[in-house]
């Protein structure tokens, strides 16, 4: 996110001035007509920008999910019962165990006791409560159905968290497996090439090119290997801070759609969530664009989320839902069918939540033959490597083995 400056007026009329974090000057403008405060100049901080480096934009502590399932549903439990927000909050900033939560919510509360209401006390921390969050807070506060909005999100930070750990389950084989390859490069350019070398180096002998290609590489790891893993380092650092920036984060957004194999699941998976999160913003009652500009920012890819404000643009053109969804190029037929029908029936919402749950099991199908679709590649790199190993080493091994038999 970016730090934007702002001038506005609140509901008096007054002037205020601030600053907050958003990730685009329309989500900056549309955070502060949720406080119900009108938006005159807002401006990026150049200081904030991609130009600066700090050690926060790149690691940014937050919530788990499981801590906001559970501050969901006991909010859920105690606003059903009638329990004040303030007298609730206080008790849940008891009972957690996240320090974080903990310090945030003490916060809140003294922030509600200041007047705000409980929406702009969770907008003033934007790093733990999402807009997603926040907007259906604010619908749930002025409809007085507080309780079912914390249970719709905590029916949808529960599905976000299956989609996670499923996603997880299925990658864990191949990062492992690509972590132990690594390992081993290092371990046989190091340790074990070397004491080849010397033996090779004794019997003066001319050498096949996989061997030379292997006492090279070897020698590169033994006279650089501090230089090679702090490179490395600065490259993990330097591509995670790139893709905090705007033009960074496009570009990731739109490459992890188009790598191989997993690049069309996590498509999927990210119109799946596109689409729970939209239909419950409309369930909820939120104005379409007001949902089309807020759930941008909770699919987790900036490429697809600037398609997204793109298609609220052109809503607010006068175009229809359906036009602006065939225009952008990112759903099936099946699901601009499924659209169409929800367009003509105003139930919207329903077709909505139809169609994340045919994307979500679609997903669930495909990462559980992810393994065995993944399976076949990793194999021909071992046994690449496998292959080259023995080549290098074994192949003059047995060339001096022959020239041996032959001088007697």
């Amino acid at each position: 996110m970016a730090e934007y400056s702002y001038t506005a007026r609140d509901a008096k009329g007054s002037a205020v001035s601030g600053t907050l974090n958003a990730n685009s000057e329309a989500a900056a403008a549309d955070m502060l007509r949720q406080r119900s405060v009108i938006p005159i100049s807002i401006q990026l901080n150049k200081a904030s920008g991609s130009s600066s480096f700090s050690l926060d934009n790149i690691w940014v502590k937050s919530v788990s999910l499981t801590e906001l399932i559970i501050f969901s549903r006991q909010m859920y439990s105690l606003m059903k019962a009638g329990i004040p927000i303030i007298r609730a909050i206080e008790g849940l900033s008891v009972s957690t165990n996240s320090k974080l939560l903990k310090r945030v919510l003490l916060e809140v509360v003294s922030q509600l006791e200041s007047g705000h209401n409980l929406s702009s006390a969770l907008a003033e921390h934007p790093a733990v409560f999402s807009r997603l969050m926040i907007s259906l807070v604010h619908v749930g506060e002025n409809t007085g159905r507080l309780d079912e909005a914390f249970l719709q999100l905590s029916y949808y930070f529960e599905r976000e968290q299956d989609t996670r750990k499923q996603i997880k389950q299925a990658t864990r084989y191949p990062i492992f497996v690509i972590f132990a390859l690594f390992v081993a490069m290092f371990i046989l350019n190091l340790a074990v090439i070397p004491q080849f070398a010397n033996m090779f180096a004794r019997f003066n002998a001319e050498l096949p090119w996989s061997t030379k290609a292997l006492l090279a590489s070897s020698r590169f790891f033994v006279n650089y290997w501090p230089f090679i893993i702090a490179g490395l380092i600065g490259a993990f650092f330097a591509v995670r801070y790139y893709v905090k920036t705007p033009a960074g984060s496009l570009r990731w957004g739109r490459w992890k759609l188009s790598l191989p194999i997993i690049g069309d699941i996590i498509y999927r998976a990210t119109l799946g969530r596109f689409s729970r999160s939209f239909g419950m913003m409309l369930k909820a009652g939120v104005p379409l664009t007001s949902a089309l500009n807020l759930v941008a920012d909770t699919v987790d890819n900036d490429y697809l989320g600037e398609k997204i404000r793109e298609m609220r643009r052109n809503i607010e053109r006068g175009e229809g839902l359906l036009r602006v969804s065939q225009q952008s190029n990112m759903f099936t037929p099946l699901v601009l069918q499924m659209i169409a029908v929800g367009e003509e029936t105003g139930a919207m919402d329903a077709m909505l939540t139809e169609v994340a749950g045919f994307y979500e099991r679609e997903v669930e199908f495909d990462l559980k033959s992810l393994t065995a679709k993944i399976e076949p590649i990793l194999i021909s790199i071992v046994a690449g490597m496998v292959l080259i190993l023995a080549l290098g080493i074994f192949t003059p091994m047995w060339d001096m083995l022959n020239a041996y038999k032959g001088t007697n």
